[in-house]
């Protein structure tokens, strides 16, 4: 068996198979999961393209790993080590619809995602022969939301459209919108190809253009602060990202803290190639997102605390950033004397 290659060794690995194998070997455990039912479920809002709070269903399907190994990801850890089983991805859809209770229920004022940790298109996560049942049971929403690498952005995007169009003719109901969200994460190139996503830039591009020759609604996931670039080059990186993702047609762009927890992140901090982003860079990258009014840009709120170096304004800053996702408007900052004076190269101010 090969000997992990040291840390200090990352960056200079050579093909996307060194750095699969540097990250595998630094993973822990899975969490019990089981393809009978989402690991994750909630209810929540979000701000539509015509300014209404949308009531917005998420499941968070237990299915087979992504083959990709990200060297940001922790998604992993709630998935099948085996192919999902046929059917099993239908019923999921019934367990959370029907614990999420009455709020839940297909309706064209809200929208449900259906993220799956990895690709909806990935047909040893999603069967593909398990889209007619998928598209039965969310017709009567206004929109679907799933999520993608832009390799696997093409035939199978057009046949789960193709079955809500039949599903919605079969129920006498509108189709839902489809959407797809692709993780951009960063156009910065060196930091991208590091990430060891396989993709570039141009990759995501022609998949956003697939997305929209298409009809399809174009949704981008960006991360603030990811590992490889310094604290003032990831500040003026995501800017280019965000400007990135809307040239590509994104409707919404998604700020999404990268947090330490896999493994791979922790051996890149331990050498000074990474470190978990403070509360304000994300506070001044949404600021940032708004201010170029192309299209929305939300901030992902997920163990936000973690985040946080002042316990005094942690509240605060909080529904500080839970207004502006949802009104879309960058609110006056909050001023704390315990904090105020350290300021980081994402101070828009």
């Amino acid at each position: 068996m090969r000997t992990p290659a040291p840390l200090s060794e990352f960056p200079l690995l050579a093909t996307s198979v060194e750095r699969d194998r540097w990250v595998l070997a630094r993973r822990g455990p899975r969490n019990p999961v089981s393809s009978a039912r989402p690991y994750a479920m909630l209810l929540e809002s979000e701000r539509s393209e015509d300014a209404l709070r949308v009531g917005t269903v998420t499941v968070f399907l237990t299915n087979r790993e992504c083959p990709w190994r990200c060297v940001m990801c922790d998604l992993w850890k709630n998935t099948l080590e085996t192919q999902t089983p046929v059917g099993a991805i239908p019923l999921q859809i019934d367990v959370a619809l029907r614990e999420l209770g009455p709020l839940a229920t297909p309706s064209p004022q809200r929208q449900i995602k259906l993220y799956n940790s990895g690709s909806f298109f990935d047909p040893g996560a999603i069967p593909v022969g398990d889209y007619p049942e998928v598209a039965h049971r969310i017709v009567g929403f206004g929109r679907l939301i799933v999520e993608s690498h832009p390799s696997l952005v093409g035939d199978r995007v057009i046949r789960l459209q193709e079955e809500l169009g039949l599903a919605s003719r079969r129920l006498d109901q509108p189709a839902p919108r489809l959407e797809v969200a692709l993780g951009l994460e960063t156009v910065h190139p060196d930091a991208l190809r590091k990430l060891n996503k396989r993709m570039t830039v141009d990759d995501f591009r022609r998949a956003a253009q697939f997305l929209a020759d298409h009809q399809v609604s174009l949704r981008v996931f960006l991360l603030v602060q990811p590992p490889f670039l310094e604290e003032a080059e990831g500040a003026e990186w995501l800017r280019r990202s965000m400007v990135e993702a809307f040239d590509a047609g994104a409707t919404v762009v998604s700020l999404i803290p990268t947090r330490l927890g896999n493994g791979a992140l922790e051996s890149l901090a331990a050498q000074g190639g990474f470190r978990e982003p403070q509360l304000e860079a994300l506070e001044s990258a949404l600021a940032s997102g708004l201010q170029m009014r192309r299209g929305r840009v939300f901030a992902d709120l997920w163990d936000l605390k973690r985040f946080s170096r002042c316990d005094h304004c942690f509240d605060e800053r909080l529904h500080r950033l839970e207004a502006m996702n949802d009104l879309q408007e960058i609110l006056d900052a909050v001023r704390c004397a315990y904090c105020d004076q350290n300021k980081s190269a994402w101070d828009l101010s």
